[in-house]
């Protein structure tokens, strides 16, 4: 038995011509991007668009063309502040719905938007 045990030992030892004081780094699978942030005046201005954009639907409720005229136009600036999301496609079908100008869905839109766009899936390994 003891002979086995020497026959391991020697199968298991390291070979002298593998250097073990070199550190080895490896590159990541994949290269992660920082996330985008969007600058303070880009978020105070989408933000006072959006406001802007709830407080006029509140007021316009009863007159659903121009509601979705003022919708429409909240998305497209949006869409030029923040760039091309689609949280805001959701917003703007939510307002299109009568009754739902009262809620400050724009608001809402933006804050997701600031909110879940860092958030990525987790690499898969």
């Amino acid at each position: 038995m003891a002979g086995s045990t020497s026959e391991l030992m020697k199968e298991d030892a390291v070979d002298p011509s593998i250097e073990t004081s070199k550190e080895i780094i490896l590159p990541p699978a994949t290269i992660a991007q920082p996330a985008r942030r969007y600058s303070r005046e880009k978020v105070a201005i989408a933000f006072g668009v959006a406001a802007v954009s709830d407080v006029l639907s509140i007021w316009i409720t009863f007159l659903p063309p121009a509601q979705i005229a003022v919708d429409l136009v909240t998305a497209v600036v949006l869409f030029w502040i923040l760039g091309r999301r689609w949280a805001l496609l959701p917003g703007f079908v939510a307002e299109a719905i009568p009754g739902v100008g009262v809620f400050p869905v724009w608001v809402l839109v933006v804050l997701s938007i600031l909110v879940y766009d860092g958030i990525k899936k987790p690499a898969r390994f």
